[in-house]
Order: structure tokens, then C-alpha cells, then sequence
């Protein structure tokens, strides 16, 4: 005779084992390090001051 197994136990067993793969691609997916973070941030940041360094104002108009 084959062993006893508890359906309720291999149930809730199966369904962690989904969430915790689910789980290992959404980080994969989404998940960064502080130091991957503050890098993109470094470069927006930097980007961002090249462009406002780039920009040519309109000139000015005198209106009064």
C-alpha cells in the first residue's frame, strides 16, 4: 500500500511552491539594486543638466 499523503498539505505546499516562482520572476523582472538605482538616477540626473545647459532661450521681448 502506497503512503498516506494529506491532499489540504500537498495542496498548500504546491501552491507556495507557484508563488515563490512567481514570486523569482517578478523580481528577475522588476527588481534592482540600491546601487543600479542611484547609477540611473546619477544619469537622468546628469542628462537632464546637459539638456537645461543646452537650451536656448527665447529672446527677449519688450512689451512694456
Amino acid at each position: 500500500m502506497g503512503a498516506v499523503i494529506n491532499l489540504r498539505q500537498a495542496r498548500k505546499a504546491r501552491d507556495r511552491k507557484a508563488a515563490e516562482q512567481a514570486a523569482a520572476e517578478a523580481r528577475a523582472l522588476h527588481g534592482r539594486t540600491k546601487g543600479q538605482k542611484a547609477i540611473e538616477k546619477a544619469e537622468a540626473e546628469r542628462l537632464a543638466k546637459a539638456v537645461e545647459q543646452s537650451r536656448i532661450d527665447p529672446p527677449e521681448t519688450d512689451k512694456a
